[in-house]
């Protein structure tokens, strides 16, 4: 089998593409170019003039407006898939927010206010995609998020963002179980430090790369072209026993005290 062949056949979407440098890209790519039809969703109107290029570069069989926060957004988009496509095979969340002062303050200080929103739109939103995905998935299918290795140890600077990822592993754990008779898998993956626009938003963030990259068993950081690899074999069939796990991909990092 071709490399463009492997996906051949699968539709997907893929949320929280904001650049070519977004993890949500690298995943995008990748299954694309391993032979998926893939839709592509923009935050707001501020992003869509980067996003679109990018949509237009894999050849997305669509671009629409998804802000989790906006009533109706991520419905119209499941419906349109539902017009579309008619089923649907994988879905990538890949979005994750918090005010930025209760992001860089301590976890004892965080509003209320913060971390509601932090956990709207960083872990009830792939709840929400998996409650619109599942009709959709009559054949079965996957469905993936992205964590961080704050969610299971103590990351300096990580702060809200900690617990918060750990709800998220733990809500894949949960859909799993749930979606499992229905032939619907459900995975987190945790990629290391990446150098993205979100990541740019945690505090002292320069040093977390540094300590990364000393720690890692192989010295360096990983890459989005790295993470959707791994995306591309968990959405095919290779995968097919799998399901509930976090998957890292952080060049051994995690496994290093």
């Amino acid at each position: 089998m071709r490399i463009g062949d492997m996906l051949r056949g699968k539709r997907g979407l893929v949320v929280g593409v904001a650049n070519e440098n977004s993890i949500a890209f690298g995943c995008a790519s990748k299954l694309r170019a391993f032979g998926a039809d893939i839709g592509l969703t923009y935050g707001d109107e501020k992003s869509e003039r980067f996003v679109r290029p990018l949509a237009e570069q894999i050849q997305a069989d669509f671009l629409l407006p998804m802000n989790v926060e906006r009533p109706g957004e991520m419905a119209a988009v499941f419906e349109h898939i539902r017009e579309t496509w008619g089923g649907l095979d994988f879905v990538i969340h890949s979005i994750a927010f918090a005010p930025r002062a209760d992001l860089h303050g301590r976890v004892v200080d965080c509003s209320l206010e913060g971390f509601q929103q932090a956990m709207r739109i960083s872990c009830y939103s792939f709840i929400e995609m998996a409650r619109l995905a599942e009709p959709l998935m009559s054949e079965g299918g996957a469905l993936l998020t992205m964590s961080y290795y704050g969610a299971d140890k103590v990351v300096n600077h990580y702060n809200v963002m900690g617990p918060v990822k750990a709800a998220l592993e733990a809500t894949t754990r949960y859909l799993a179980v749930e979606l499992g008779e229905k032939g619907v898998r459900v995975f987190a993956v945790s990629p290391g430090p990446l150098k993205t626009r979100a990541a740019s938003g945690i505090d002292h963030f320069d040093e977390l790369v540094a300590a990364a990259v000393a720690r890692s068993p192989g010295h360096r950081l990983v890459d989005i072209a790295e993470v959707g690899r791994v995306v591309a074999f968990l959405v095919g069939g290779g995968a097919s026993g799998m399901s509930g796990d976090t998957i890292y991909v952080d060049a051994g990092l995690h496994n290093v005290a």
